[in-house]
């Protein structure tokens, strides 16, 4: 049955097109699993309900968090239905087995004021447009740093003013460019075409370079964040992540349909996007503490 793990990591790369990350984190998982089921002198094929159950009390005793713990329990549970499809097995020992419960940690994000002031900060040399121009996509388009790395010239309408992006599980959607982030972009653009010229074997299809004419990394594109983040009076850390949630919460502050938010995102549930709907009752409850004359009273 171990035989099976390269067959179900492969199965979650090349047909759920999972990341590479994300497939580490799986493999971790189902080899953690299969320690535990040796330990307990257990078969793969035997295990059970009370397998299961005693493998997530484990877990939780190892001292994993409830997060790590209950994408173990995902994990198993789709290792056990994919060798049910695949005729490997009849019953599923993780599909009624609970998870644990989670607190749901509200994602930080910027006021619209401070995050003016962030986008501001680029200089108007040729790495400060570029940056400027990330940082307004970022914000304006709601991507995810993988997304905005990915983008290739092929992908921009400068019509329309839309960028087609590839989400999880290869998911295409269209972003818009607002006028701050198509401005930074137009300026961007002849920069980017000075920098492409220096990789004339191998002329690159990114958006973003760096100045050696290759795709920036996420991890570049991580690094120039915090740096002018850290330029910033700001409490609390400012990540790539970070504008995407600013994105939504403005959007849905301003009025806008959850649902639309939703597409904007690239969420496949809308649970998921109902986190933002909080951080906009939490701005309008301090709005109210700070204007109602009878806020303060108890």
């Amino acid at each position: 049955m171990t035989g099976r793990i390269d067959d179900y990591l492969q199965y979650l790369k090349g047909v759920r097109h999972l990341s590479e990350h994300t497939v580490r984190s799986y493999r971790n998982d189902l080899l953690r699993f299969f320690t535990y089921l040796e330990r307990e002198g257990v078969t793969a094929e035997d295990a059970d309900q009370g397998t299961a159950r005693g493998f997530i009390s484990d877990l939780a005793f190892e001292g994993l968090s409830p997060v790590s713990v209950n994408r173990a329990r995902s994990t198993l549970r789709g290792y056990y239905r994919f060798l049910i499809k695949t005729g490997f097995m009849r019953t599923n020992p993780f599909e009624t087995v609970r998870g644990l419960k989670t607190a749901k940690a509200l994602p930080s994000f910027l006021f619209e004021g401070d995050m003016n002031r962030l986008t501001e900060l680029p200089g108007s040399d040729p790495r400060g447009l570029r940056d400027r121009c990330i940082l307004e996509m970022l914000y304006s388009t709601g991507c995810r740093v993988s997304e905005l790395r990915g983008i290739d010239m092929a992908d921009i309408s400068m019509k329309d003013k839309t960028i087609r992006v590839l989400g999880k599980g290869r998911k295409q959607r269209f972003v818009f460019l607002g006028k701050q982030a198509f401005d930074a972009l137009t300026e961007y653009l002849p920069v980017r075409s000075a920098w492409a010229g220096k990789n004339r074997d191998n002329p690159p299809k990114a958006l973003f370079l760096n100045t050696r004419g290759r795709r920036l990394t996420q991890r570049g594109i991580a690094w120039l964040i915090a740096s002018y983040a850290e330029k910033l009076t700001l409490p609390g850390k400012i990540s790539p992540h970070t504008f995407r949630h600013s994105f939504a919460t403005h959007l849905l502050n301003k009025g806008a349909d959850i649902r639309v938010v939703q597409e904007l995102l690239g969420h496949a549930s809308l649970s998921t996007t109902q986190v933002y709907t909080h951080l906009g009752i939490d701005r309008l409850k301090k709005i109210y503490a700070q204007a109602h004359p009878h806020a303060g009273e108890k």
